[in-house]
């Protein structure tokens, strides 16, 4: 038994070797650095920023290289990281209205105040490989407006003044930290969109789009999308008043949903949210149709069945990290448990055998 424990530590050592080595690649190939990763990679440094809860590009980036560019393993060690942090305060709640916006597009108005700004987007490119790039060239200067000054009013507000939008209600309570507490059903929706947020994006993705396919009923549109920065502000009870700690890169997403009414709610638009570190929009996106799917309760609509509205559904199967956890654990050692299915399966085996031979030889008489 010590043999094969000694065994089994050296075989470790080896593949962790072998992975460190792997990981380098052709060393006659210069290597990656971090600074490389988070001004060339900013999409997949933003996606594990936003899943692993920690707003630290440089952190992000290093974990991309360690885990080989695998984002899940990225937002695994981030996660676990953050875990060790101290928790000094809460800020409060960022004003997005205030955000500096690099993107900001709107499918419901075409002339809004502050204009639309289409910023650096994929939406309009060809979707063609540009062989040029393997060249190595210089990136084209982009002309970028000045928006250090402008407050951009949310396009919901338009609607609000006709009375055609649902009203905000803030009810003051402290939102619960799903971060220090587990996830208890039901959840009020600020606990699903901090959920939601931390979700992974291709499984939100799949569910947001399940919603326009007709499974929930959830007909959208994007009343405004905007990504910039946006200040971070802390209450110091020392100094008696709030003071800017930093500024961090967000996206918000609010959807105007169709709404013909309820026993409870008159005819009007809904809204759905998304809002997630970085640049992440197609996250953001996903967030808030999926967001809206889950509020059908709340306002009054029939449960269509539909997996989008169904919250324990959702919450507890969008974390990439624990389904990662638990999907991967089946490829550890399971010796006795599948000993104990394989005799199984030959006692039935033969006992099956037994049975038909006995009802041969009954037959047979």
């Amino acid at each position: 038994m010590y043999v094969s424990v000694k065994g089994g530590e050296q075989a470790i050592e080896n593949a962790h070797a072998w992975l460190d080595e792997a990981r380098r690649g052709d060393t006659n190939i210069a290597e990656i650095n971090v600074a490389q990763i988070r001004e060339q990679l900013s999409l997949s440094v933003n996606r594990v920023m936003a899943e692993g809860s920690l707003y630290d590009p440089d952190l992000a980036a290093l974990a991309i290289k360690q885990s080989r560019g695998d984002l899940i393993e990225a937002i695994f060690l981030i996660r676990a990281y953050r875990t060790t942090l101290p928790r000094f305060g809460y800020s409060n709640a960022i004003d997005t209205s205030a955000m500096a916006c690099e993107r900001r597009v709107s499918a419901t108005f075409k002339d809004i105040p502050g204009g639309q700004i289409l910023g650096p987007t994929f939406d309009y490119t060809h979707r063609l490989i540009d062989f040029k790039l393997a060249a190595e060239g210089n990136a084209k200067k982009a002309s970028k407006r000045d928006n250090s000054v402008d407050k951009m009013p949310r396009v919901s507000d338009f609607l609000n003044r006709e009375g055609l939008m649902e009203a905000v209600i803030d009810n003051g309570d402290t939102p619960a930290d799903l971060t220090r507490e587990p996830l208890e059903l039901p959840a009020n929706r600020s606990l699903r969109l901090q959920s939601l947020a931390r979700a992974d994006e291709g499984f939100l993705l799949s569910l947001a789009y399940s919603t326009q396919r007709g499974y929930a009923r959830n007909h959208a549109f994007v009343g405004e999308l905007r990504i910039g920065l946006v200040d971070v502000v802390m209450d110091i009870p020392e100094l008696g008043f709030d003071i800017d700690i930093g500024e961090i890169q967000v996206t918000e997403c609010e959807t105007v949903n169709q709404f013909t009414g309820s026993k409870t709610q008159p005819p009007q638009f809904t809204r759905g949210y998304g809002l997630v570190l970085g640049q992440t929009e197609r996250k953001a996106i996903s967030m808030a149709l999926v967001d809206r799917a889950m509020r059908w309760e709340e306002l009054g609509e029939d449960d269509e069945g539909a997996p989008a509205q169904d919250a324990e559904f959702v919450l507890y199967h969008s974390d990439n990290i624990q389904a990662t956890g638990f999907l991967e654990h089946i490829k550890l050692p399971h010796y006795v448990d599948f000993q104990a299915e394989l005799e199984l399966i030959r006692q039935l085996r033969e006992d099956a055998e037994t049975n038909l031979s006995n009802t041969e030889d009954a037959h047979e008489q």
